[in-house]
């Protein structure tokens, strides 16, 4: 799943801790507790049971507990069979597993499209 860059894991908020404040990790970010505030980080994984309150900005996300906030993701946002995100989000691709939730609005921006230019047949007889 994490293919690019750095995949080790950073830090971990284990399942019966709380965080408050905004977080950043130069790493794999798991989630396993409850965390208030912005998370920033090169990939972020929110456990079953997990619990985030403010926005996301990573490269990966993967949700597996409850998301309320906006998440901005460079290449992926996945959304568990037990996820749930209330909140807006902007990423590249975007997976919802059959009884994930998702309420919010989605902007999925596509790679940089390339255009071929032929020429018309006119040019082609000449």
């Amino acid at each position: 799943m994490f293919l690019k860059k750095n995949n080790k894991l950073e830090a971990l908020i284990g399942p019966n801790s709380e965080f408050k404040g905004d977080i950043t990790a130069n790493g794999t970010l798991r989630i396993d507790g409850k965390i208030t505030g912005n998370i920033t980080a090169d990939s972020v994984i929110l456990g079953d049971d997990a619990y985030a309150a403010g926005d996301i900005k990573a490269r990966c996300v993967v949700i597996g507990g409850r998301v309320d906030g906006s998440v901005n993701a460079d290449e992926l946002v996945e959304i568990k069979h037990t996820g749930k995100l209330f909140g807006d989000i902007h990423t590249i691709k975007l997976s919802v597993a059959e009884g994930g939730i998702f309420e919010g609005r989605s902007i999925i921006q596509k790679d940089e499209i390339k255009v071929i230019d032929f020429p018309n047949k006119e040019a082609a007889l000449h």
